[in-house]
């Protein structure tokens, strides 16, 4: 299912529908495709730690990387940035906003320290 994220219950999905963004109309419930999303993000975050663990001794300055290796891994390192991009951005989405502040400071906020 896609569409533009504009309602509270649509959760962005880690996956796409055809390259557009693909977000699950939830209701705030559990879900057989939410289980899913969570664990595919699971996945994802699992797969990046691994590429960033492969990556680190291939940048080291007395690495020999041939071009294709390096592409290869600069390529793995964009996809899992991605990932976990899209992760933030739906679990984010999901954080309830803060309580609105009351109109009153409280006494400690409007007189600053004691003297």
């Amino acid at each position: 299912m896609t569409h533009e994220a504009n309602s509270s219950h649509l959760r962005l999905l880690p996956w796409t529908d055809n390259g557009k963004r693909a977000y699950l109309s939830t209701h705030n419930t559990e879900t057989y495709l939410s289980r899913m999303a969570d664990r595919v993000e699971t996945q994802q975050m699992e797969t990046a730690a691994i590429v960033l663990n492969l990556a680190k001794p291939m940048v080291e300055p007395d690495s020999r990387l041939s071009v294709a290796e390096f592409r290869w891994i600069c390529g793995r390192l964009i996809e899992s940035l991605t990932d976990l991009l899209t992760i933030a951005e739906s679990r984010g989405q999901r954080i309830p906003p803060y309580d609105e502040p009351d109109d009153e400071p409280d006494d400690e906020q409007s007189t600053g320290p004691a003297s």
